[in-house]
């Protein structure tokens, strides 16, 4: 199970997941940025994050679709070569910004 943090300042929404990043943690990421303006900077910081799967995929796109689609401004950080692999494999890497 994964664990989401959240630290808000300014424009600035960073979500930290650590565990498992699967769909049981759907309605806490969702949470994280529900009522945040589409104006917003996210930055999804995966570095303790062990695993996801097709469920945070999804998740990650309606944060997309929430921050306002192509205007979107977010960055994923810290993933492991494992995850940047299905992020490259989903073509998420062409969606978001990966570093």
């Amino acid at each position: 199970m994964a664990k989401i943090e959240v630290n808000k300042k300014d424009s600035k929404v960073v979500i930290r997941v650590a565990g498992q990043f699967d769909y049981q943690c759907h309605r806490e990421f969702r949470d994280a940025y529900r009522y945040e303006p589409e104006s917003a900077i996210y930055e999804i910081d995966l570095h303790r994050t062990e695993m996801l799967d097709s469920a945070a995929l999804g998740m990650l796109l309606l944060l997309r679709d929430h921050a306002g689609r192509e205007k979107s401004n977010i960055t994923i950080k810290g993933s492991s070569p494992n995850i940047k692999r299905i992020f490259q494999i989903a073509s998420f890497d062409k969606l978001f910004k990966v570093i």
